[in-house]
């Protein structure tokens, strides 16, 4: 029987919250349509039936002044003072009321009677703050907390409340002190507190105000480790990294930590192109950590492949430079030893040695070693023969190119490496000439699943039918295609004279802008900045029709940025390519750049 009755009552219980549900869903809909009679009847039913619910009161007393019914609305709510006295949210209730009739006066008095009688209970003044805050009553619950947290005699009770008051009221300096005030300031809550700035703080200044109260409360507090993480956290923010580096160096002695903090921070530096930081983490972590410790390796590695990008994005550096690289490349495998756990540096070095060094020959020797190491990971392996297919084919081995990447397309199929192993198939086919082939590898990966890879082959098919159809022969874009090989291949001379028998033999021809771009493309690796910058503004003048425009001025907009030091006349080329070529992929970040130099601290 007893299980019977539990049943029936689970039932019972059920079927009225569904149409308590079914109730509060229909009285919202009659208010949110105007028909305010119904809302208000349902409303004071659901009231009633739940004792006082202050939505459900709330709620009612809004359908009767939107009836105007003042009257029954001030009855209503002086029954409900009778019966719960202690409510004291009721006054701001009536005080609304009672200004919505135009009696500001006797309305402060009702505000003022409710803040007088809270006395000490958490509970009533927590009720009679929120009230005020709904009502956007900010002052009135300002002055609510501040005397709740007299009266309670903690300053951490309400500081929550007190700092989404400022918020809302967009004062940034004290709604971070009462936030930091607040019981969310330990270390287990450090997420939550910087999600919450993250989403409130905007720009520099905010952070600025953030970073000073945060001195402030280390020195009251020297012991509370919550305040220096978010120190580091505010400098990370601000990406001003080596500031974050050095409290995060002072974290990690003090926790006698493994080095993963620094890691991190690392990490995020040298992906903001912050090298002179990454380093110098990286560095710490190998100088001051034991070598058995879990980042001790893996920052030697990263120590190295920073290294390695700061030379090669910088875009400045000596053959000097690139040597003493080499030899710490050589020096890290001498000491880790030649294996499938170094088989990423192994490939790095000779991406050093091809690339960089113009030794074909060694980074050929470099990658046939590596193929030979026993237990290499198939993915490795796999990167190794495409990178070997390219100096292959720089050194003017197509055949064994062409086998190396065809390998990698039939073990890959369905994989991003067969989609890359696919392109470079069909790049080297149109290198020597076979234009018809090539485009129809192109219009295949068009759909590949990289989109990297998928707008090359898009871009490479429409070069193509665009130059070929141009003419009844395919000399011209033949010996364009030549030209990029040579290019590729660094015989940078040849490929100039080659592309200057294009404009000598066929005048005005459609291929004129895409020589401009190349040649252009290759004085700025070679760091003649000018030359290039030349170039790039010949292509905008007088082929701005082109589709080689958007990207001439993208890439003379960066140089003036980061090369050339004439920031006005980027901000400007940045402008003008997100307005006049609006279409062009490059003119969000365009926009982005633009808005960064003008200022707005995007």
């Amino acid at each position: 029987m007893r299980h019977i009755f539990i049943v029936l009552f689970w039932m019972t219980f059920t079927t009225f919250c569904a149409a308590q549900a079914q109730d509060v869903k229909l009285a919202q809909h009659y208010y949110r349509s105007g028909e305010y009679e119904k809302s208000a009847t349902i409303f004071k039913k659901l009231s009633d039936r739940s004792g006082f619910q202050e939505y459900y009161f709330n709620q009612y007393i809004e359908s009767l002044m939107a009836l105007e019914d003042y009257d029954t609305a001030i009855k209503a709510i002086q029954i409900a003072l009778k019966k719960h006295p202690g409510k004291l949210q009721l006054y701001v209730t009536y005080g609304n009321l009672l200004e919505r009739q135009g009696k500001m006066e006797q309305a402060e008095q009702e505000y003022r009677h409710a803040i007088e009688q809270m006395g000490q209970d958490i509970g009533r003044i927590n009720a009679l703050g929120n009230a005020f805050t709904r009502m956007t009553k900010y002052e009135l619950a300002r002055e609510t907390f501040e005397k709740g947290m007299r009266i309670v005699g903690d300053q951490q009770i309400f500081a929550y409340n007190l700092a989404e008051i400022y918020r809302r009221k967009n004062e940034t300096q004290p709604m971070i002190h009462h936030f930091l005030n607040s019981q969310m300031a330990v270390i287990e809550r450090i997420s939550s507190v910087q999600n919450y700035f993250a989403k409130y703080l905007r720009g520099d200044e905010d952070y600025e105000i953030l970073r000073k109260e945060l001195y402030k409360k280390v020195q009251a507090q020297p012991d509370n480790i919550f305040f220096p993480e978010m120190i580091e956290w505010v400098f990370i923010r601000s990406k001003d990294y080596d500031k974050a580096l050095r409290q995060a160096r002072a974290l990690d002695r003090r926790l006698n930590e493994n080095g993963s903090r620094i890691y991190a921070l690392a990490q995020i530096a040298a992906n903001d192109r912050d090298y002179n930081t990454a380093l110098k983490a990286y560095q710490y972590i190998v100088d001051d950590k034991d070598p058995q410790s879990s980042y001790y390796i893996d920052a030697k590695k990263e120590l190295l492949d920073t290294k390695r990008k700061k030379i090669i994005y910088a875009k400045q550096y000596t053959k000097e430079d690139l040597m003493i690289l080499k030899n710490e490349y050589v020096a890290f495998l001498d000491e880790m030893g030649r294996g499938r756990n170094t088989a990423f540096i192994i490939l790095e070095l000779a991406q050093l040695e091809g690339l960089y060094l113009n030794d074909l020959s060694a980074a050929i020797q470099t990658l046939s070693n590596l193929l030979e190491m026993p237990g290499t990971n198939n993915y490795v392996i796999a990167n190794a023969k495409l990178a070997l297919g390219d100096y292959f084919l720089m050194d003017g081995n197509i055949w064994d190119a062409t086998l190396l990447y065809s390998q990698v397309d039939k073990q890959f199929k369905e994989d991003f490496l067969g989609e890359k192993a696919r392109f470079k198939n069909a790049k080297l086919s149109y290198y020597i000439g076979d234009f018809e082939w090539a485009q129809e590898q192109f219009d295949i990966l068009k759909s590949a699943t990289s989109k990297l890879i998928s707008n090359d082959a898009i871009d490479l098919s429409v070069f193509i039918m665009d130059n070929a159809n141009l003419d009844t022969t395919y000399l011209p874009l033949a010996l364009f295609a030549e030209a990029e090989l040579l290019i590729y291949q660094n015989r940078i001379d040849e490929a100039f004279s080659k592309m200057d028998s294009i404009t000598i033999l066929f005048p005005e021809h459609g291929l004129e802008d895409d020589v401009l771009f190349v040649k252009a493309q290759q004085y700025e690796i070679q760091q003649r900045y000018e030359e290039a910058a030349v170039l790039y503004q010949e292509i905008i003048d007088r082929f701005s029709e082109e589709i080689r425009a958007d990207n001439a001025l993208w890439a003379l907009a960066q140089l003036y940025e980061f090369f050339l030091d004439d920031l006005d006349q980027a901000q400007e080329l940045y402008q003008r390519l997100f307005i006049d070529y609006s279409d062009s992929t490059f003119s969000v970040d365009a926009r982005k750049r633009f808005r960064m130099l003008r200022g707005d601290g995007v």
